[in-house]
C-alpha cells in the first residue's frame, strides 16, 4: 500500500509539474463556507432517504486548476465538515466532497476573472466509532459510505494585486444513491482567497 501511495504521489507532483509547464494560468486556493441540502422532512423515513438534512457546519476547501489556450483547462477541489456531526441515530459522521472538473476561466476586465466549473466526483460519508480497526493498511476509527456526484459550480475572482484574490463562490452536488441523508442535492457557499501564476507570453 505505501508503494501504490508513493506511486500516485510522484504521479500527481508529475501531473502539477507538467500542468505548470504547459499551463497559461496556475491557480491554488483556499476557503470557508457552508453547504445546504434539502430539509429533513424531504425524506421518507429510510426507505430512499433519511429523515436527516446535510444542512450546516463549516466546512473548509482547497482547490487548484491549469488554464490552457482560450481560458479553458482542468481542475479539483476538495471540502470537509470541519468538525464532526451526529446522523439521527447519534452516530458521528462528517462528509468529504471532492471532485474533478473542466473549467472556464475568462477575463472581466483588469481585476476580475469568471471561475465556471462542471465535472464528476465523489461525497465520502465517515462514519466515527469510539475503536480502531486494523487491517494491512492501516489501523482507522471509521467506516466510509462514498456516492459519486456531478458538480458545477462558479466563483468571481477578484484580484487585490497581480496574483493575489478573493473569490466569492457557490457549488451545487447532485449525490446518486444519498440514501443517509433526504435527498440527493446539495449546495455549498463560500470565500477563497488565492494565488494565480500567470505565464507571460
Amino acid at each position: 500500500m505505501r508503494k501504490l501511495s508513493l506511486v500516485v504521489t510522484a504521479f500527481c507532483l508529475l501531473f502539477v509539474a507538467a500542468g505548470a509547464a504547459h499551463a497559461q494560468q496556475v491557480d491554488f486556493a483556499f476557503g470557508y463556507g457552508t453547504v445546504s441540502g434539502q430539509p429533513a422532512s424531504d425524506g421518507d423515513g429510510g426507505f430512499n432517504h433519511q429523515n436527516q438534512s446535510i444542512s450546516g457546519g463549516g466546512y473548509p476547501a482547497f482547490s487548484g486548476d491549469f488554464l490552457f489556450k482560450k481560458n479553458f483547462g482542468v481542475g479539483a477541489e476538495v471540502a470537509w465538515r470541519a468538525h464532526q456531526n451526529v446522523d439521527i441515530f447519534f452516530q458521528p459522521y462528517r462528509p468529504i466532497l471532492y471532485d474533478f472538473n473542466a473549467v472556464y476561466g475568462p477575463q472581466l476586465g483588469k481585476r476580475a476573472q469568471l471561475d465556471l466549473q462542471g465535472g464528476i466526483g465523489l461525497e465520502s460519508l465517515r462514519f466515527y466509532q469510539p475503536f480502531f480497526q486494523c487491517s494491512f493498511t492501516g489501523c482507522t476509527n471509521y467506516t466510509s459510505s462514498n456516492h459519486f456526484m456531478t458538480h458545477v459550480g462558479g466563483g468571481i475572482r477578484f484580484y487585490v494585486t497581480n496574483n493575489i484574490f478573493i473569490r466569492p463562490e457557490g457549488h451545487f452536488y447532485f449525490v446518486r444513491n444519498n440514501l443517509e441523508f433526504s435527498g440527493p442535492r446539495v449546495n455549498r457557499y463560500g470565500v477563497s482567497i488565492g494565488y494565480s501564476l500567470k505565464n507571460k507570453e
